[in-house]
């Protein structure tokens, strides 16, 4: 056992004070420190990780190798679930892109979020507290790249403002419709992309993820040797789908037989290519890990952002061409996908890999969303938390300790609201009467029992209503800026060439 004596005044990493140098007790160091001292010091020696948190846009909850798809290609996500933890019962914040992003960092669930639509620029409020701002409180240096989805340029919402020391990527996400913009955005400030026209979402010179994943490595090694929180929501496999030709993945897949596409008969062979894209820089993450040896001292959350959407249908293929819902070994599917609060909007793919802490190929059933990273991540870096709607993860991830369990949790989004409670989940559309599933029994929600139990819905509705408050809104300062940022992606683009 070390034991270490402190000097007059000198402060431990958590503030303790010591000032014993000099007194008579000096001579019984060994047994004085015993008794006073040593849980302390082991306490104050107890390393804060770094923080990855990476973030796929619409990656389905099997659209990957070892939930035993037959034709995308994970090795490395893969490996991450071997070598970490797999949740089987998580959720996102919300069925979209931006809500979701709000609920995730700002630890409130849709019910009590400042941001709940879906137009790409809408603002939090400049007043909130974010994982960034919460762990930059504890010395953290905390970066971004990628799309933000809750503020766009000229708003309260802006990254900058709430707590990142950069952010590099798309600030309004429909600017990250296209992969070849004139230019991304760091700090608000405008980055060009050489070669790149703006005349097409297909073709440039110069491809945004290549950009934003440079970023993101450069990120990593420069703060290497002090504690990070590196926030990955890339925007793969989402988007109007285009790739360099001489992308390594891409060779992978151009010469499949596919054609389905949305406007291209590529796209289906693009989105398989850029999940191993995406796949691949994660590979490039841990070992540049490695390299720096700082992989034991780094926690990485993998996860999608909300549930897959059944793009590229064909008669063969009628829930996507790639299941993103569909389970390939049972054939039950969750219904409904992107934007709807059955479960194939809300299902999503989560891992947890933090080596000599998580247990390797370890599978959890605990129910968890995105208000639970907050608390989670508080846990972790000992960052003083603020009000949220979550439960820390960390018992469940670490094996040690009681693991808390919500009562319910809350969606809602555009007239729909759900609202789950142990296995049974209650689901509303605007304008239609409530309906309730045993998520135990069907998983598919095709079974409505809001007749038989009334006594199990009337309790749901009573914790829907009382979870949800009326919104307070962020604020727009400079449209100016929005609209100029909208404009890099008008929908009437050209199509490529086949």
């Amino acid at each position: 056992m070390r034991i270490t004596w402190f000097e007059p005044h000198t402060t431990c990493p958590r503030g303790k004070e010591r000032a014993f140098s000099g007194h008579p007790m000096k001579r019984f160091l060994p047994i004085f420190l015993l008794i006073t001292q040593v849980i302390p010091s082991a306490h104050c020696d107890e390393e804060k990780p770094n923080i990855i948190y990476l973030m796929l846009d619409e990656w389905g909850y099997f659209e990957s190798g070892h939930m035993g798809h037959p034709d995308l290609l994970t090795p490395n996500i893969d490996r991450v679930a071997s070598e970490g933890m797999r949740f089987t019962n998580a959720y996102a914040g919300a069925p979209v892109c931006g809500p979701t992003r709000c609920v995730l960092l700002t630890g409130l669930h849709s019910g009590h979020t400042s941001m709940r639509s879906n137009n790409g620029f809408n603002p939090i409020r400049a007043d909130e507290t974010t994982l960034a701002k919460m762990l930059k409180s504890k010395g953290y240096a905390t970066g971004g790249f990628g799309k933000w989805g809750i503020g766009g340029r000229g708003t309260s919402g802006v990254p900058e403002k709430h707590g990142f020391d950069d952010f590099f990527g798309y600030y309004d996400q429909v600017h990250a419709h296209t992969f070849y913009p004139q230019y991304l955005i760091r700090n608000s400030e405008e980055v060009p992309l050489e070669g790149n026209e703006g005349t097409s979402f297909y073709e440039g010179e110069t491809h945004a993820q290549t950009e934003i994943f440079k970023e993101s490595l450069g990120f990593i090694r420069k703060n290497h040797k002090q504690t990070f929180f590196c926030y990955l929501p890339w925007t793969p496999p989402h988007g109007l789908w285009g790739i360099d030709e001489n992308d390594p993945s891409w060779q992978l897949f151009k010469d499949k037989p596919w054609k389905a596409g949305q406007r291209t008969d590529r796209d289906a062979r693009i989105y398989a290519a850029f999940m191993h894209m995406v796949d691949r820089q994660l590979g490039e993450i841990l070992a540049l890990l490695k390299e720096l040896e700082i992989d034991d001292k780094t926690i990485l959350f993998v996860c999608g952002d909300n549930g897959g959407q059944d793009y590229f249908k064909t008669p063969e293929r009628p829930h996507g061409f790639f299941g993103p819902n569909l389970n390939p070994e049972t054939g039950e599917r969750f219904r409904a996908g992107k934007g709807s609060l059955y479960e194939g909007g809300l299902k999503v793919p989560f891992l947890v890999r933090w080596p000599k802490k998580i247990k390797s190929d370890s599978v959890t059933n605990h129910l968890c969303y995105f208000p639970d990273i907050m608390p989670t991540l508080s846990d972790i870096s000992g960052a003083e938390c603020p009000e949220t709607d979550g439960l820390s993860l960390v018992p469940t991830l670490t094996g040690k300790g009681e693991q808390k369990q919500h009562d319910h949790l809350y969606w809602e989004y555009t007239g729909q609201t759900a609202v789950r409670m142990k296995n049974w989940k209650a689901y509303k559309a605007k304008k239609s009467d409530w309906k309730l599933f045993d998520l135990s029994k069907d998983i598919e929600e095709k079974n409505d029992l809001a007749a038989n139990r009334p006594e199990i819905l009337k309790k749901l509705i009573g914790l829907a209503q009382s979870s949800h408050q009326s919104i307070k809104p962020g604020e727009i300062h400079h449209r100016d800026l929005i609209e100029k940022d909208r404009r890099q992606a008008p929908h009437s683009r050209n199509k490529p060439k086949k």
